[in-house]
């Protein structure tokens, strides 16, 4: 991450899995990425941890006991505040075949079997921190824009009503309020 990042632009990662060596171990993978990383050991916590803050995705266990990886996912997906929040789901390698199709229909954005490269997964956990701080930038871009907007609308109203009054305009207030107008679209 660059140090021109902002604290708006830090990233979470959310790490869900029951087993500490597990944790250990993505931790010890993603943490040269220098992104904050929460951890969670159950589908429950993890919930509890998506609602707290915001994060830009999931490292998900699919067999974990209560509730498993898939009831996690489907409850992340189901929320208006998670819903958008990727997950790549983790699973041994001897789990059933069936687990990968089942976990991209719940939503997952993709789907890795351990052990995992540590490679791999650090650049595609990259690709997905540089979405979120993409959608990020572009949140406050159109945030800025719609202000804008805004002013554009309240300072033409007032130059339609100053054209509509029967007295003659004030031709210095008419140019300077023409002269905001152009400031104004002069940012977008």
């Amino acid at each position: 991450m660059s140090a021109e990042a902002t604290t708006d632009e830090r990233a979470g990662i959310l790490l869900v899995d029951d087993m500490e060596d597990n944790l250990i171990a993505l931790e010890a993978v993603l943490g040269s990425l220098n992104e904050p990383i929460v951890r969670a050991r159950s589908g429950e916590e993890a919930m509890k941890a998506l609602l707290r803050q915001r994060f830009a995705l999931v490292l998900l266990d699919v067999r974990m006991p209560g509730m498993d990886g898939f009831e996690t996912a489907t409850n992340i997906k189901r929320l208006d505040q998670t819903k958008d929040v990727p997950i790549i789901f983790l699973t041994g390698a001897e789990d059933e075949p069936g687990y990968a199709f089942r976990g991209y229909a719940t939503g997952a954005a993709d789907y890795l079997t351990k052990p995992f490269d540590p490679w791999v997964l650090r650049a595609k956990v990259s690709v997905f921190l540089d979405l979120y701080r993409k959608n990020r930038q572009l949140e406050q871009l159109l945030s800025r824009e719609h202000i804008q907007t805004k002013q554009l609308s309240t300072q033409l109203e007032a130059l339609e009503e100053q054209l509509s009054d029967d007295t003659p305009p004030d031709l210095p207030d008419l140019r300077a309020r023409v002269h905001e107008i152009r400031r104004l679209v002069g940012k977008g």
